[in-house]
């Protein structure tokens, strides 16, 4: 269906003389389907069956070209990204203006994805079979992409400043150094809209927020889970845990300890999200001509400012900051594609690279359901999450490489055999390392572990499905012991592993867990790898 890819492309002009098209071609569908003998063969047992389908098939068109297709492409006119944007400024009031009407398109391709899936399936003619598939999987993509619109268009305006100045403490991740929320927090920056409009009043290094903080209340088991490791009070340990809020609130906490002001939520963003913006932006130029590009600004970073800067770290933390003010600045300037910059969002939302937070409780409700939330669920469907942290607090983590596997029994009782399977691989090189990188700066001096130089020590916990038991847990076919913790209802399962150069590790967790109804979710941590997870669990209805 080209309307709808014009549609998930921003192409509105597109859009529109592709929807009148489909809007033509299905009245005559339904014309040629409706008639006299196609209605009469549609009723024969079993050799009517693929007329049937038709029939079907082609009123789900005409109703979905005429309700959903033809009125959003010409949305689309208004909504287009060149439209949209001037400058780098968000017109927001265009979007909320139009919110009703996209909320409207948005349940009307809902209930055509329900009657598209309805389509009964032909008994014979794979060409009809296929062509339902096809129905239906393009319409359930163009409600989808309905559905985004219409809570982008309720989110933006409000927390992008329609209704006055709005604040934001942003976030920059280091994943060569994993964290809970993908990877330390190396930097930050303040972000301001008005009006639509962005700009950054501050950029600093995570030790400009080092001090005496009071920490904010999570509850208990937040305590009891990261209280060992000053999370609440210490900025590089604030994002332990994957529940974006938690890091949210302690920076927002730290941020107010430290200016004497409050900001209205929290972002965060890593180096791969970095790149892809500056594919849609293009690359910038640093004061002394070197070129920070979409295909170098992760290595940089994450890698080369180490070995660039191996013992000056007030260069190195400099170096890094003129690399976010440049980007910064580039970003809240004028905007040549809007439609690019919308797509390399889109692409690192879809990676787990950007998460945001809002202390407005109507604004976060909506964040919650949309991927940028990076909350840890409070249901009972499957889940299973692994969750790095660096304990010896060196940038080995930019040579991990993951594989997930997750799997589970039929759903015939109450309860279902379930094993979670992830592989470590340290994929360092053979070339000399800085102390900085490949060393265990990051340990006690209480602790006494001696493991080889560029070794990865972390800590692996797996949060489980609510309601879940651990039977056993395995590292490289050993029975292991383990640390039990629980995390907003999830149980968690903690294994500590050193991983030298070169090698692998296997953990393997064997679990009873509950028969809940629900597709498996299995969130990916985001560092510099990228992992599709092996995924094989029955959805229980």
């Amino acid at each position: 269906m080209q309307a709808k890819d014009a549609l998930s492309k921003g192409h509105a002009d597109a859009a529109v003389q592709h929807a009148n098209a489909v809007q033509a071609h299905a009245r005559k569908a339904s014309d040629a389907t409706e008639s006299i003998p196609w209605a009469l063969a549609a009723k024969l047992p079993w050799l009517g069956s693929p007329f049937e389908t038709g029939q079907q098939m082609s009123k789900v068109i005409l109703g979905f070209a005429n309700d959903v297709l033809t009125p959003a492409s010409h949305i689309g006119l208004a909504l287009a990204p060149d439209k949209l944007f001037a400058g780098s400024r968000l017109d927001v009031h265009t979007l909320r203006n139009e919110e009703p009407t996209l909320a409207r398109l948005s349940l009307e391709a809902k209930r055509f994805d329900a009657e598209a899936k309805a389509v009964t399936k032909p008994a014979y003619l794979s060409e009809v079979a296929d062509a339902r598939d096809k129905l239906q999987s393009q319409i359930s993509t163009v409600a989808r992409i309905l559905d985004t619109a219409a809570l982008a268009a309720r989110i933006a305006p409000a927390m992008m400043g329609a209704d006055g100045p709005t604040t934001y403490f942003m976030g920059f991740q280091t994943n060569a150094e994993a964290r809970g929320t993908g990877g330390i927090t190396g930097g930050f920056g303040i972000l301001h809209f008005d009006d639509g409009a962005p700009s950054v009043s501050t950029l600093g290094p995570d030790n400009d927020l080092s001090g005496l903080f009071q920490p904010v209340d999570l509850g208990p088991e937040y305590s009891a889970e990261y209280a060992w490791a000053n999370a609440g009070t210490d900025i590089r340990n604030s994002n332990m845990s994957s529940h974006f809020p938690y890091a949210a609130q302690i920076w927002r906490s730290m941020w107010a300890q430290k200016s004497g002001s409050n900001v209205d939520g929290a972002i965060a963003i890593d180096p791969v999200a970095l790149s892809y913006i500056l594919g849609a932006i293009g690359h910038v130029t640093m004061p002394d001509g070197e070129e920070i590009t979409k295909d170098n600004v992760v290595q940089l970073t994450e890698s080369t400012a180490y070995s660039r800067f191996p013992l000056d770290q007030s260069a190195r933390k400099q170096y890094l900051q003129d690399i976010a003010a440049e980007i910064v600045k580039k970003m809240t300037s004028s905007i040549q594609s809007p439609h690019q910059l919308l797509a390399a969002l889109g692409k690192a939302v879809g990676e787990r690279r950007i998460a945001v937070w809002s202390s407005s409780e109507i604004s976060q409700a909506l964040l919650e359901q949309t991927p940028l939330a990076h909350q840890i669920p409070d249901d009972a469907a499957p889940y299973a999450e692994f969750v790095a942290n660096n304990l010896a607090g060196n940038k080995m983590d930019y040579y991990l490489k993951r594989e997930i596997t997750y799997t589970a029994d039929q759903c015939g009782g109450p309860t279902r055999n379930s094993t979670v399977t992830l592989k470590l691989t340290n994929d360092a090189p053979d070339t000399e390392l800085p102390d900085y990188v490949a060393g265990v700066g990051g340990l006690s001096s209480n602790v006494k572990l001696t493991m080889p130089r560029g070794s990865m020590l972390t800590s692996i916990k797996l949060i489980a499905t609510k309601g879940s038991k651990l039977e056993t847990a395995f590292a490289n076919g050993q029975l292991a012991p383990v640390f039990a913790g629980v995390e907003r209802g999830h149980p968690v399962f903690e294994l500590q592993v050193v991983i030298p150069p070169k090698q692998s590790g296997v953990l393997t967790f064997h679990l009873t867990e509950p028969t809940s109804p629900g597709a498996a979710r299995v969130p990916i941590q985001p560092l510099i790898d990228h992992v599709v997870p092996d995924v094989r669990v029955p959805n229980c209805r």
